[in-house]
């Protein structure tokens, strides 16, 4: 049941704050827009304005902003979508797309800050069985200063000094009990893990870390620009070949954020950022029906000085559809397969 309701929530809030934008910046530049809608389907609440209706409705998978005009029916009025400069109707299909980007980042920076994420400390709190480290005679509650005489300060530089020095007697000093030790240990290959990693056998004790305001600002900016970054290099690599196809459809995501539900606030948080952020990069693909399609049309109305027939442009569209439609029922059979095994 959490599975469930936090992937609806989830999965709103992202639509929601996606459709929030277009919705803003049509607004604000004087467009008239008809409906702002959350859902598809059978529509179960619905208030309504002097100029725009308001709908609830009942299948939570995506929502949409209805600007008069855009589905090609002509007209003088000024306030129509069709009849305002290309510079404007750009501005208001990219606002979707940067909304789920400022999401993001205020999702990481509220993570980094009030929050607060879980980081490893470099206090040993259990020893696995039949490790290097339990045999050496380190135990739990030690805490490790050094690496090879190279002191460490966080997890993740005990982490990267144990990795660096994988293939060779590494030695090990503690503080335990007033006293400072130093044990001979050689990582072992573990290929219970993948990718295969040399371990020494130890789980660290964790503690949450909260960034102040400006800090966890900066920080929210840089995992937002660092996740782009990675998207689009993943993209590269995968349109040359140089990656597998492996995306997750709406099962696989849902059960992620059920998954991140059950762990707490701060893994529900990381997923929801960076969710939003790929939301928004996604859409800006040029693929009929997503944002970026619109967006590319605007540019080749600019190039070619002259509007697309709205019946081709709603041609291209319903094309895009179908395939969208055809994309997602593959992603859904690839998740059925590996989560029922089917395969």
């Amino acid at each position: 049941m959490l599975t469930v309701v936090a992937w609806i929530v989830v999965f709103g809030v992202l639509v929601a704050v996606h459709e929030l934008g277009h919705y803003l910046v049509a607004k604000g530049f004087g467009m008239q827009v008809d409906e702002y809608s959350l859902g598809f389907g059978p529509r179960l609440l619905k208030v309504s304005s002097a100029t725009t209706e308001y709908s609830l409705r009942l299948i939570p998978l995506g929502g949409y902003v209805r600007l008069a005009g855009m589905d090609g029916e002509p007209s003088g009025n000024p306030d129509y979508y069709p009849n305002r400069p290309r510079w404007q109707r750009f501005l208001v299909i990219f606002a979707g797309p940067v909304m789920n980007m400022v999401l993001a980042f205020i999702l990481f920076a509220l993570l980094f800050g009030p929050i607060g994420v879980p980081t490893a400390t470099t206090t040993i709190a259990h020893l696995m069985p039949h490790y290097p480290a339990q045999t050496a005679g380190l135990q739990a509650g030690d805490r490790v200063l050094a690496i090879d005489g190279h002191p460490v300060h966080s997890g993740t530089a005990l982490s990267q000094a144990i990795s660096h020095h994988a293939r060779q007697m590494i030695r090990v000093t503690v503080a335990r009990h007033g006293r400072m030790l130093t044990y001979a240990v050689r990582a072992k290959l573990d290929t219970h893990v993948k990718p295969h990693q040399y371990l020494i056998g130890i789980q660290l004790g964790m503690k949450v870390v909260h960034l102040g305001f400006g800090k966890s600002i900066a920080t929210g900016v840089a995992q937002t620009v660092a996740m782009t970054g990675a998207w689009f290099k993943a993209l590269f690599l995968l349109v040359t070949g140089q990656s597998r196809f492996d995306l997750m459809g709406p099962i696989g995501i849902a059960v992620t954020v059920g998954q991140a539900a059950h762990q707490g606030w701060a893994d529900l948080f990381m997923l929801a950022a960076a969710l939003s952020a790929n939301l928004g990069l996604f859409n800006i693909l040029p693929v009929p029906v997503l944002d970026g399609s619109k967006l590319w049309l605007i540019i080749i109305e600019g190039i070619r000085r002259k509007a697309m027939d709205p019946e081709r442009e709603n041609m291209i569209h319903l094309v895009g559809m179908a395939f969208l439609l055809v994309f997602v029922v593959f992603v859904t059979y690839h998740d059925l397969v590996h989560y029922l095994h089917l395969g």
